[in-house]
């Protein structure tokens, strides 16, 4: 997908404060993309030993049914662009809407274990469309002096839908009396609990057709009359419009379309900048992190933990991203990138170290002792916090930033396609890893967030104040 229209010089005009509730909208609705990439990503945590047993399957082939999903997430990310050019924003939401529909009703209406994995990889292909079309849709219609703090609703949004999707979780297994299986309106408390996304899935297909097409999109095609209508919409009356078209034109225009040669150099095929940024990308998922979204539930009955407290722990863990979230983002742009991604590496070890050490313990009476499993609930709050008010804002402020304006658009993509590639990794092995030594498992982790510190101290430069244009 071509970038955000650069920021509106003379002619251009800020948006009146009559328009500002109305781009504030326009931006919460494309948002609710967000809002469902964090809710499907997190959704099937309740559901994980639901599977095993419904399925009577291994660890190994569960992780892959649990893991499948990302496949369809890279998919959706890298097609996402050229999808939302050809047809529009708005139409490659509505796409999305449906498949997230789709999804959700195959998912809790199974016929067999290849049919829910089938569902899954439709649902993952939504989650990748909308974790693109969002961010750029809400960059293209904000006007410039909001566009920061508009682009953080996408961010916002996944974390509340993470959060959302534990509660619901929670709930639904005590109305089905603490069992993953009880009966709920006919059907297996698992499958209501990924069939209730059907809800926010349609209400974002109808807020799809409550907001404009992108003006950016619009001038691409030719269609200028309708791009002024909206542009008036959301930057107000008093704009040069012709002057303002034009901007947006001769900014299209002198884009340069980076492709994947443009990444080639350098002594170990991708340059240096490249590996970097691919770097930044595995670190932020070999710590583990999304074990705690995908798996947390079943980490802690495994330990010991009854069902329905192990659905309320994933609650307030997901409670605890938000409030990190919001930490990072009212202290990036004052500490800047580099020292927040140290403070969080700093955070992980010792919470992950102490996981282990809490892991390490035998279980008596299926039960971790009472001080170790303290520390272990205590100790996976402290790692999702440290987290989140880092690495998880931090490594996609870097990624927007870091690379030059050359090849910017295709390292990104190589990027984050090594994010889902890393996140399959984790979550494909995990299962397998728990069921071998939970312990040594959380020491690998812990391992890899003490090496991010000597990464980010050695290879990574601040990004904080330079303009794009002296990224070099």
């Amino acid at each position: 997908m071509t970038s955000t229209a650069q920021a509106p010089k003379s002619g251009a005009a800020s948006a009146h404060p009559e328009h500002l509730g109305r781009v504030v909208f326009i931006a919460a609705a494309a948002a609710m993309g967000g809002f469902l990439f964090g809710y499907d990503s997190s959704v099937i945590n309740g559901a994980v030993e639901a599977i095993r047993d419904r399925y009577d399957i291994g660890s190994a082939a569960l992780a892959q049914v649990i893991a499948i999903a990302l496949i369809g997430c890279a998919i959706g990310a890298a097609t996402a662009g050229r999808i939302a050019d050809r047809i529009g924003r708005i139409r490659c939401m509505q796409i999305s809407a449906v498949l997230f529909t789709v999804s959700a009703v195959g998912s809790a209406l199974p016929f067999a274990l290849y049919d829910l994995a089938f569902w899954r990889v439709v649902g993952g292909f939504a989650i990748g469309m909308a974790s693109v079309i969002g961010p750029a849709y809400i960059a293209e219609v904000a006007p410039a002096e909001y566009r920061g703090r508009l682009g953080s609703f996408q961010q916002a949004a996944i974390v509340i839908g993470i959060a959302v999707s534990q509660l619901v979780n929670w709930g639904l297994l005590n109305a089905a009396d603490g069992d993953q299986r009880g009966q709920i309106l006919g059907l297996e408390a698992w499958q209501v609990m990924l069939g209730v996304m059907v809800i926010p899935a349609v209400i974002y297909g109808l807020l799809s057709f409550a907001i404009p097409e992108s003006p950016r999109y619009l001038i691409s095609v030719g269609k200028h009359e309708q791009a002024r209508e909206i542009l008036a919409e959301v930057e107000g009356k008093d704009v040069d419009f012709d002057a303002r078209i034009a901007e947006i034109e001769h900014g299209m225009n002198s884009e340069h379309k980076s492709s994947f040669k443009d990444l080639l150099g350098g002594s170990f095929f991708f340059k240096p900048i490249v590996w970097i940024g691919i770097g930044l990308s595995v670190f932020q998922q070999f710590v583990g992190i999304n074990v705690a979204f995908y798996y947390s539930s079943t980490l802690w009955q495994s330990v010991g933990v009854d069902p329905t407290d192990s659905f309320f722990y994933s609650f307030t863990t997901s409670i605890i991203n938000i409030v990190g979230t919001v930490i990072a983002m009212l202290l990036v742009d004052r500490i800047g990138r580099k020292p927040l991604a140290l403070i969080g590496s700093v955070g992980m070890v010792i919470g992950l170290a102490l996981e282990a050490w809490a892991f390490s313990f035998n279980l008596v009476d299926g039960k971790l002792p009472a001080t170790q499993g303290w520390i272990a609930l205590i100790a996976a709050h402290v790692f999702v916090l440290f987290f989140a008010l880092s690495w998880g804002v931090v490594v996609w402020v870097f990624l927007g930033e870091m690379f030059p304006n050359k090849i910017r658009a295709a390292a990104l993509g190589v990027a984050a396609a090594a994010q889902w590639i890393a996140n399959w990794a984790i979550t494909a092995s995990f299962p397998s890893l728990a069921d071998w030594n939970l312990s040594v498992t959380y020491v690998i982790y812990a391992a890899f967030a003490a090496l991010s510190i000597p990464f980010v101290l050695k290879y990574v430069k601040e990004t904080k104040g330079k303009a794009l244009e002296e990224m070099g």
